[in-house]
């Protein structure tokens, strides 16, 4: 179940988890005071002093921490051990966290005992929570029952969502024959009422109806969707609901209709206002941030391929709106990679790839010259991955709607990024095709900030790397 902030799709049961989690937070640098200082909170408000703002800013850090490495994405599917490594790694830099603010700013000093306790505390408060949250969120009261109208191709887009991220949200209570329909769902998933269409789904406790008919101009069943709509029980097209529910558009039910239709896909001078103000703050934030890293970086690629060798490498890419620039990346390739000339796609194990190349492809440190991109303008800080001409000019012949990932600025890291790994083929680029999709519909200061929290966790644990 989930519901939307400024185009934003937000899953409720991780909101709850979310919330929870907030709380125990605050609460455990209390607990942490108590136990370093023998239940004494006087003694403990006279050496740490007051309470409360550390607390809060303890549970901030740590929720931003977990943010980071993925725990509240509602596609996280890691199982155990990586629930384990990514708690640990989250709370790993909560304490790296607090002790650079109470190096930068003494006034919210909390001390190493009290921070220190905490962060075992949360360790083991998290782990509770996250098992409970394992066993609760599969209880149907997290989730919406649909009523899928259809059984062709359309509605086995629905019934052919195996993953459980793309499941925790719905159950499906029955496919209807739409009566125009060739039945492709399994017969035993066929409801045929003998009542309405309202007086089958309020028996059967429905929430939403999704329409998904191959063919709308026949028999399309306008009086009874409308009774159910009147009645509270909300209606949806099929593309919305797997958009939704995927994060994705998915391009085998999609139509030019529903793209003119729906909401998004805005360029507003208030989005493009937040989306420059927040390119140049990120950029000028990375900056100070990593200069250092960047300076080793060239001297690692001067020491491997000698004095004279080139730091950079400029290469032609596309941007917004079908528009050519040079992308400046640091160089991970050997100076003759493609010296006939001919483009070819990175792979898993390239040849070309450096030794230095590929520690710094490994962790994304060859994008970070891209921040001179962002800069100039041709560039955004989050955004479609930028392709290359002769790519682009291939993938628009054979994949519908490759074009329309271009009418967004391209980015350093981005949402296909994020949920899909590393893409060599034709088939990787039309999936990373609907993710873009669902960003260039979706885009939004909140949605590009929560994008750039998530990227820290691709880059620590070098997910989609080649």
């Amino acid at each position: 179940m989930s519901f939307r902030i400024f185009r934003y799709y937000i899953n409720l049961p991780i909101t709850v988890l979310a919330t929870v989690e907030a709380v125990g937070l605050i609460a455990i640098p209390y607990l942490a005071a108590l136990v370093r200082f023998d239940a004494d909170i006087d003694s403990a408000e006279r050496s740490v002093g007051w309470l409360l703002p550390r607390a809060v800013l303890f549970a901030a850090v740590a929720m931003i921490s977990m943010v980071a490495m993925g725990l509240y994405s509602a596609r996280q599917r890691a199982k155990t051990t990586g629930l384990v490594v990514r708690i640990s790694a989250s709370l790993a830099l909560t304490s790296a966290a607090m002790a650079l603010l109470s190096y930068l700013v003494p006034q919210v000093h909390t001390g190493r005992g009290v921070v220190g306790i905490a962060i075992v505390g949360a360790f083991v408060f998290i782990g509770l929570s996250r098992a409970i949250f394992d066993r609760l969120v599969n209880d149907e009261v997290f989730k919406r029952r649909i009523l899928v109208y259809g059984v062709g191709k359309q509605a086995q887009s629905v019934s052919m969502l195996r993953r459980r991220a793309d499941q925790r949200g719905f159950i499906v209570v029955g496919y209807i024959p739409s009566g125009s329909d060739r039945q492709i769902v399994p017969a035993e998933r066929v409801a045929n009422p003998a009542t309405s269409l309202l007086d089958y789904a309020r028996t059967h406790g429905v929430d939403e109806i999704v329409v998904a008919m191959d063919d709308r101009r026949r028999k399309f069943p306008v009086q009874q969707l409308l009774e159910c709509r009147l009645a509270g029980i909300e209606v949806i097209d099929v593309v919305s609901f797997l958009e939704r529910e995927t994060g994705k558009v998915r391009l085998d039910v999609l139509n030019p209709s529903w793209m003119i239709f729906s909401e998004g896909f805005r360029r507003d001078t208030l989005r493009r206002f937040s989306e420059l103000a927040f390119d140049l703050a990120a950029a000028s934030i990375l900056v100070l941030l990593t200069w250092w890293i960047m300076l080793l970086t060239a001297l690692a690629i001067l020491l491997e391929d000698g004095l004279r060798a080139q730091v950079f490498y400029r290469q032609t890419r596309v941007g917004i709106d079908g528009n050519n620039f040079e992308v400046l990346k640091f160089r991970s390739m050997r100076t003759d990679a493609e010296e006939d000339g001919k483009a070819r796609w990175a792979r898993a194990g390239d040849t070309r790839v450096t030794r230095v190349g590929a520690f710094i492809r490994k962790v994304r440190i060859d994008e970070l010259p891209q921040i001179l991109n962002v800069l100039k303008g041709d560039m955004s800080f989050v955004g479609p991955r930028p392709e290359r001409p002769e790519f682009v000019a291939e993938l628009s012949e054979r994949i519908p709607y490759y074009r329309e990932r271009h009418s967004v600025k391209p980015g350093i890291t981005g949402w296909a990024q994020l949920c899909y790994p590393y893409g060599s083929s034709e088939h990787d680029a039309t999936e990373k095709l609907q993710y873009d999709l669902y960003y260039v519909k979706n885009h939004s200061l909140l949605f590009d900030l929560m994008i750039l929290l998530q990227t820290a966790e691709v880059v620590l644990l070098g997910n989609g790397a080649r």
